[in-house]
């Protein structure tokens, strides 16, 4: 693996039926979480789920997306980060209220619930939806898989929001495997993790200090990029379904018609001119 980050790396072991990946970020989590002026607490918990995102992503086994979203009802009432089967990741969180503490629970509240969505390219969508119980986002997504696909998981995440940079370990027992004691041995050892080393070492080189006497594989890294998608074809596509007359009406008032993507905050102009091309190539509706 380069010295460079924003990548993933999955890799698994000769001797246990365990599965693992690192995810290392920087430019993709500066690029999600700029000019949004998002306070401390939620920046560092958008740099965790950016992170668990993409390990999720990572083990998927379709071309497709993943999102995992919260939905609280403290001073953060939603973040969400979506991920492709291509490490394309985009990200936004809303609050109702500035944060007066740090904590995971103290920022989404007491009422919060965890959901993750897979929507294959091919197939049917599939959502899973657990109460949030724990003191942390990482224990969020242990309590997930256990409940929901009864998988032995362990996940350590880490943000620095002053560097600007995230990552994760991801450890996952495979499915059918009776390897407890092999499964518990290698969490252990990943136990003694360090946000230091999990955002500065080479994937590989944390590998090697953690698992030196295993024999470990490991599979081609994959580039994690920020990606959001907007364009103004698509905006003007959602605009359509807004009467013409109501779009003219805040022309009128405002001098001209901006919309912003809620990820990216790119702002979107329309004028008078556009409005009605919008509405010109409408198919006229059928009488009744």
């Amino acid at each position: 693996m380069s010295d460079s980050l924003d990548q993933i790396l999955r890799f698994t072991f000769a001797n246990h039926d365990v599965r693992g990946e690192i995810v290392q970020l920087q430019e993709s989590y500066h690029a999600l979480t700029q000019g949004h002026a998002y306070p401390a607490p939620v920046k560092q918990l958008l740099g965790e789920l950016m992170a668990v995102t993409s390990l999720l992503t990572a083990t998927l086994k379709f071309e497709g997306h993943i999102n995992v979203q919260i939905q609280g009802d403290g001073p953060l009432n939603y973040a969400t980060v979506n991920g492709s089967h291509e490490q394309a990741l985009r990200g936004v969180a809303r609050l109702t209220s500035e944060p007066t503490g740090t904590s995971f629970r103290e920022l989404v509240g007491d009422n919060a619930i965890l959901l993750i969505t897979l929507t294959p390219e091919h197939g049917e969508r599939y959502q899973g939806v657990t109460t949030i119980a724990g003191d942390s986002l990482a224990a969020c997504i242990e309590e997930y898989f256990s409940q929901s696909e009864q998988l032995a998981t362990r996940v350590w995440l880490f943000a620095d929001i002053e560097q600007e940079r995230a990552g994760g370990l991801f450890l996952q027992a495979l499915p059918g495997s009776n390897g407890h004691e092999g499964f518990e041995h290698l969490t252990t050892l990943a136990s003694t993790v360090t946000a230091e080393e999990l955002l500065q070492l080479p994937a590989t080189d944390m590998l090697q200090r953690l698992y030196h006497e295993e024999e470990v594989h490991l599979y081609p890294t994959q580039a994690v990029r920020f990606f959001c998608g907007c364009s103004k074809e698509a905006t003007a596509t959602a605009l359509r379904s807004v009467p013409q007359d109501e779009l003219m009406d805040i022309l009128a008032q405002e001098g001209e018609l901006k919309l912003t993507c809620d990820y990216c905050l790119t702002d979107y102009h329309f004028n008078a001119f556009d409005v009605q091309s919008l509405h010109a190539h409408q198919a006229p509706e059928q009488p009744q």
